[in-house]
């Protein structure tokens, strides 16, 4: 019997599932693999016969993207204000707002 390992991804529970249900294994087989390997309170039954039916829908293991506010961070932004960190050793977020004055605090 394999070890238990602690705190695995939700995508990786889901990973293991779609393949497990690509072996044509029953949910409640998975559910079974799943505890043996995880330990006992990895996921109910039922959450995994949702996955399986997802699966069986043509859902995938990857978040879709969902309406709402887009996220404000990018990589130029992570980059510029890196910089000014790297100039500004000493700072406090204040400061650091008034450098970069179109990126709000809560982003910082």
């Amino acid at each position: 019997m394999c070890a238990s390992k602690e705190n695995p991804a939700k995508c990786e529970m889901q990973g293991v599932i779609r393949f497990l249900w690509a072996k044509k294994l029953s949910a409640a087989d998975i559910h079974r693999e799943l505890c043996a390997v995880y330990g006992p309170n990895i996921m109910s039954e039922g959450v995994v016969r949702q996955w399986v039916r997802f699966f069986k829908d043509g859902t995938n293991i990857h978040d879709e993207s969902r309406s709402g506010r887009p996220s404000v961070v990018s990589a130029d932004l992570i980059k510029e204000i890196d910089e000014k960190i790297r100039l500004l050793r000493n700072f406090t977020i204040t400061q650091l707002s008034e450098h970069l004055p179109n990126i709000s605090r809560t982003v910082l």
